[in-house]
């Protein structure tokens, strides 16, 4: 009985969220936590209703990065910590996040189209190419390995005069 009636509130709030409306949503995820609480899915949700009804950061994101350490396999719950972290205003966190959801979680191509949504692209190396033209995708690469040998060497320097 309970699992039917958690459920039937979890997706009320759902359709709340799709509408638009977290604070119509917040009381039925918290009936659904509270019927089931140790449903990473209702737990994850509940982090981002409140995240986006009342602002409250912290616990959100305790309370998606809990459940995504309860199912570490599934790639809602990253989406779900990612979006608390880009509504928080920390995208680096929420690229982080999704980075991991795709090593650790099964393959889902939400985690590539959010990823993408979130990474800023440099310009093509030859503006008056077609991105997709073969001389820009391959020098492009070449500039990526350089800023990232760059990056890296530049790490290892200054770690060294910590020493």
């Amino acid at each position: 009985m309970l699992d039917t009636e958690a459920f039937a509130e979890f997706r009320k709030a759902l359709g709340y969220l799709r509408d638009g409306s977290p604070d119509d949503a917040l009381p039925h995820i918290r009936r659904a936590t509270e019927l089931e609480e140790h449903n990473p899915f209702y737990r994850s949700y509940l982090g981002v209703t409140l995240a986006r009804s009342e602002k409250k950061w912290a616990e959100a994101e305790m309370l998606c990065d809990k459940a995504l350490r309860m199912k570490r396999d599934q790639p809602q719950l990253y989406l779900n910590l990612a979006e608390v972290y880009v509504a928080s205003g920390r995208r680096q966190d929420a690229l982080e996040t999704l980075y991991m959801g795709i090593r650790y979680a099964q393959r889902d191509r939400r985690l590539g189209e959010m990823l993408s949504t979130l990474s800023t692209r440099r310009p093509p190396v030859f503006t008056f190419l077609d991105r997709h033209h073969f001389l820009n995708r391959s020098v492009g690469m070449w500039r990526h390995r350089i800023f990232k040998l760059l990056e890296n060497g530049s790490s290892t320097t200054a770690t060294e005069g910590v020493r």
